[in-house]
């Protein structure tokens, strides 16, 4: 039972850190992503020239777009981005 309760925990927490993730990442790139990639906002994560093709790749472009965007997302909440990133586009 103590287990099950402990499986259940980490699957509600990875659950919230991804919504965490995606809404962090709505309200911070969608706009310009958009522009970029013609008005699909996802585009960018699905063209077959993307740049980011690892993890490491994904936490750099990450770095790079919160300037862009001018966010300051602390370490949890960057964290939170790139597993949503990565857990709906990339799979790294």
């Amino acid at each position: 039972m103590r287990l099950l309760l402990l499986s259940l925990a980490v699957v509600f927490s990875s659950s919230a850190m991804a919504q965490s993730g995606k809404a962090l990442h709505d309200a911070a790139c969608m706009e310009c992503h958009a522009s970029l990639g013609g008005g699909d906002p996802y585009e960018l994560y699905q063209r077959d020239d993307r740049k980011v093709r690892s993890l490491q790749d994904l936490q750099s472009r990450l770095q790079f777009c919160m300037r862009a965007a001018d966010v300051s997302w602390d370490s949890d909440q960057q964290k939170a981005v790139v597993d949503y990133l990565n857990s709906r586009f990339y799979r790294f």
